[in-house]
């Protein structure tokens, strides 16, 4: 289909970045509701933001930019909505791709917001149009709804919905709205997080606990893996459970969730801390200081440093206002405008043993200026410190990692990523290690090991260079 911004858009040296937000809301200011939980999931997606509600007739707004910009004086009607931020990772950006999405059917008004990736969008998007159907995005969630849609107005929600299951491959986490009411849906892998919590108002959904927390609500549960559940102002229940293996992303838990939330009864923080545990008991090294890669290899970093008694310090800044960077021709100014997104505080990075620690390395070009900077502000040593495997494979189930060609350790040794980056010293935790750190081996990292949970289909596919 169609979160996380790129950390540093400094010569393509960007982290993977996850596709969207979903949040469903039923209740007293449902449209309030959303906005304050689409505005904690702001990290989840930046491209595009909209909003649909029903009031007996369907009231959407959507567009280009963040949450703030896109909603201002607006109010949309209605005591239920769904709401979305996007990042595509399938489909050309565009208002055209935003969510969510609707279609007025038979059965009345039906959207979807939808965080994830479709992997046979394009076998079922030909398959409907040779019925008839006609689209206007490049969107797999158009195809996800005109799929269920078509399945519904066969044999109703329930039953329509679970076939509509059986067709649809890849990842997908749903707020789903059919009229006056709210329903949840997670692929049967759960590869994608989603979340059913209660504040005074009402019932919400949403894809970290976080942005119930912001709206004043308590969790009352993960959607489970394959289920369906159905929500109403007077309460919820679980339509039906597809049971099926489990499959959770590692990198919600490394990366893209935000540290306060907690997915699959896992706290993210807890998880990041325990994975720079690990990292320091597979791979302790003699340093002065340990300094994270902001904002992301904190919780790790702090980890490190209490296992290894090494002292912690915030040795770079992020400027939280510069402009992305377009790719620059030439040393000197790609070492400037990495100099306007981080700065070193002098007095920590001076003459010392640095262990640098961050949650992942893609493509090295961010890590190699990173490493740039500290030395020409007096870094003595560069440890590098890397809280996930080295990732040699491709996403097909909602995240931005479509080629090989991405990836700096593929077909490249960890010495020849070293000399690379040009650290003293790179280790990465091991995939054992990152399980244990999480606390479950139902986990995708087809990523880290190119084996994947589903056959991919050769349409998902793109050609590599």
């Amino acid at each position: 289909m169609d979160f996380h911004p790129p950390e540093l858009d400094i010569t393509t040296g960007q982290k993977p970045s996850e596709e969207c937000a979903v949040v469903g809301y039923i209740g007293n200011n449902a449209y309030t509701n959303i906005i304050f939980a689409l505005r904690a999931l702001q990290h989840r997606g930046q491209e595009s933001s909209g909003i649909a509600t029903f009031d007996g007739k369907i009231h959407i707004k959507k567009g280009m930019g963040f949450v703030s910009e896109v909603f201002r004086d607006e109010f949309l009607e209605g005591r239920i909505g769904i709401g979305h931020n996007r990042y595509s990772t399938a489909g050309s950006k565009g208002v055209e791709n935003a969510g969510p999405f609707v279609i007025s059917s038979s059965m009345g008004y039906i959207g979807i917001s939808h965080n994830g990736e479709v992997t046979n969008a394009h076998d079922l998007r030909e398959k409907l149009k040779e019925k008839g159907y006609i689209f206007y995005s490049s969107s797999d969630t158009e195809v996800m709804l005109t799929e269920i849609v078509s399945e519904i107005n066969k044999y109703g929600i329930r039953d329509g919905i679970k076939k509509a299951m059986l067709k649809i491959k890849g990842a997908y986490a749903l707020a789903i709205l059919i009229n006056d009411t709210l329903y949840a849906l997670r692929d049967p892998f759960g590869f994608r997080p989603l979340i059913l919590g209660k504040n005074n108002d009402g019932y919400i959904v949403a894809s970290e606990s976080a942005a119930i927390d912001t709206v004043s609500g308590k969790v009352i549960r993960d959607v489970k893996p394959g289920e369906l559940i159905e929500i109403r102002e007077t309460g919820y229940r679980s339509i039906f459970t597809i049971e099926h293996k489990k499959s959770h992303c590692m990198f919600e838990y490394v990366y893209f969730a935000r540290p306060d939330s907690i997915i699959d009864g896992r706290e993210v923080f807890d998880v990041r801390y325990n994975i720079g545990v690990r990292l320091a008991t597979e791979n302790p090294v003699n340093a002065d200081v340990v300094v994270p890669v902001p904002d992301s290899g904190r919780s790790q970093a702090l980890g490190y440093s209490v296992y290894s008694k090494i002292p912690y310090s915030e040795g770079l800044i992020k400027n939280r206002y510069s402009d992305r960077t377009f790719i620059l021709p030439d040393q000197e100014s790609r070492y400037n405008a990495i100099k306007i997104k981080l700065n070193t505080i002098k007095s920590v990075i001076n003459g010392k043993r640095v262990v640098l620690v961050d949650d992942s390395i893609v493509r090295g070009n961010t890590m190699r200026h990173i490493i740039g900077i500290l030395r020409k502000d007096g870094a003595t040593e560069v440890h590098v410190r890397v809280g996930s495997p080295p990732i040699i494979a491709p996403c097909y189930f909602g995240v931005d990692m479509k080629t090989k060609d991405d990836f700096i350790a593929n077909n490249n040794s960890i010495e020849d990523i070293r000399k690379e980056i040009g650290a003293d010293s790179l280790a990465y935790i091991s995939i054992e290690g990152l399980k244990e750190s999480i606390g479950m081996n139902e986990l995708c990292l087809g990523c880290l090991t190119g084996i994947y949970p589903d056959d991919i289909p050769e349409g998902a596919k793109p050609n590599y260079t």
